[in-house]
């Protein structure tokens, strides 16, 4: 009977250090390395206060129904940081040099999920703690179910930094998950919590700071690094051929589903784990609606837009490119002087980008283009008239989130930023009713270089007559025809 027990114990033992140690032939060979996010640790001690310590905890586990999860993705600065994917997860970052009761100094310590061969089995092979130090490159990796015990006195920090909680943690029951976490660290460092009536009674909660660090994150994210520029080029190179594939098979009568099916498709075929964001396929007057994700139309009629904002994730950076395609193959002579406008307005955006100028700067340019334009057009009464034609900003910066955190003063050398200006002309507007119903957005992806731009969604076509000229090429999907299932 010990005998068993014994194989069965070294069975377990030998599977659970093959998840660590072994190298993963499942997996790309082309994720950040460990350098990277090692770097990324450093930066942001240099620019921590004397004397504190900065907290962050993976993302939760979302339910989307009964026993069902959505597929996990990391919080972007917890993976920026660390490399790590998995959930319940901790992260603390020291100043200075911390010192154990062994004698040993560390300046940083990572709580995981510790090797469980049963839950694994389930659910997916687990660095665990020796794996997050030979992969990860932490000296101090502890199972995450250690923090309870773990010594450290948070009231003798100047500075505890951390963003706030949501309160949107559901308790797994496992010891050593988010949930407990979040709870013990809140004990430790004294958080005002209304649950818990005695933890907001000590002076200690002052040196508690849920603001500063959002600003060291924006600095450092703001600013890609070559290795983080290839992973968002190789993104929006994939979503600029799903926006050509379509350009290519679109045809009256298609879905929205179907169009979105076809990006999607292109998405994974090139081994992009995600979408960076829901995607928006909006047909016809659907268009109108900024982010419109319901993509149910069934039959998207010939004379009608499709207005298509999509965006690849590739390990972990994500594009967001936008075309809008007459679903006929040609634009009418309305749709074709609204997108003219729009890519005019894109067009000078662009050409004005290089570092020094402000986030401002460009923005005023494709307004005042636009409202020109829609004057020009009898849509609007003057260029300086209000209205709700162009509801939103310009530029934003993309990378780990498609909305990345960065600065938006003045463009600098090696940000990645969208340039997307639109027109939206609702039913019902206070215009002719030819323009009812036409809505247009091209949205792209710049890389601000030392003396310019790098337009990197250029593969997909942006002038009205090259869309044109794109979708009369034969599509690779035309063969592939599905029965009907209602025979």
């Amino acid at each position: 009977m010990k005998f068993y027990r014994f194989i069965g114990y070294s069975f377990l033992l030998y599977i659970s250090t093959y998840y660590v140690l072994a190298q993963n032939p499942d997996e790309p060979d082309d994720f950040l390395k460990s350098d990277f996010h090692k770097e990324r640790r450093e930066l942001l001690r240099k620019e921590l206060p004397k004397n504190s310590v900065a907290v962050f905890f993976a993302n939760p586990v979302r339910n989307r129904a009964n026993d069902v999860d959505f597929v996990y993705h990391q919080d972007p600065d917890f993976f920026y940081l660390s490399g790590y994917r998995e959930p319940h997860a901790l992260l603390l970052i020291f100043k200075e040099e911390q010192m154990d009761q062994k004698g040993t100094t560390y300046n940083e310590v990572l709580f995981v999920q510790p090797n469980n061969p049963r839950a694994e089995m389930w659910t997916g092979r687990r660095l665990g703690t020796e794996g997050a130090k030979d992969k990860l490159g932490f000296v101090q990796a502890l199972a995450n179910r250690e923090f309870k015990e773990y010594e450290i006195d948070f009231s003798s920090f100047d500075k505890v930094m951390f963003y706030d909680f949501k309160n949107d943690v559901r308790d797994s029951r496992v010891q050593g998950d988010l949930y407990d976490l979040i709870s013990w660290f809140k004990t430790k460092a004294g958080y005002p919590d209304p649950g818990n009536p005695s933890l907001d009674i000590e002076p200690k909660k002052q040196n508690l700071d849920t603001r500063t660090l959002d600003k060291y994150m924006k600095d450092l994210r703001g600013i890609k690094t070559p290795e983080e520029i290839y992973l968002i080029r190789k993104a929006v190179n994939i979503s600029a051929v799903g926006q050509v594939e379509v350009m290519k098979a679109m045809k009256p009568g298609m879905s929205e589903r179907e169009i979105q099916g076809i990006h999607e498709f292109v998405f994974r075929k090139y081994e992009a784990e995600f979408e960076g964001y829901p995607s928006i396929v909006g047909a016809g007057h659907n268009g109108c609606i900024l982010h419109y994700i319901d993509n149910y139309k069934p039959s998207i009629e010939s004379d009608e837009l499709i207005l298509m904002d999509l965006g690849a994730e590739y390990h972990g950076y994500t594009a967001d490119v936008t075309r809008t395609i007459p679903v006929n193959g040609t634009f009418s002579e309305e749709q074709k002087l609204i997108y003219d406008l729009v890519y005019d307005a894109q067009e000078a955006a662009i050409q004005a980008c290089k570092p020094g100028v402000s986030f401002d700067y460009i923005s005023k340019i494709a307004r005042d283009k636009i409202n020109e334009g829609l004057a020009e057009l009898g849509i609007i009464i003057s260029k300086e008239e209000r209205h709700m034609y162009y509801p939103h900003g310009l530029s934003h910066h993309i990378g780990l989130d498609v909305h990345d955190k960065g600065n938006y003063n003045n463009l600098e050398e090696n940000m990645v930023i969208t340039v997307e200006p639109g027109i939206y002309i609702p039913e019902n507007s206070k215009c002719e009713k030819k323009w009812w119903g036409i809505a247009v957005r091209i949205e792209d992806d710049v890389l601000i270089t030392a003396d310019g731009f790098d337009l990197l969604s250029n593969g997909a076509p942006r002038k009205s007559e090259d869309i044109e000229q794109m979708m009369e090429q034969p599509s690779a999907l035309e063969d592939f025809v599905l029965p009907d299932l209602n025979e």
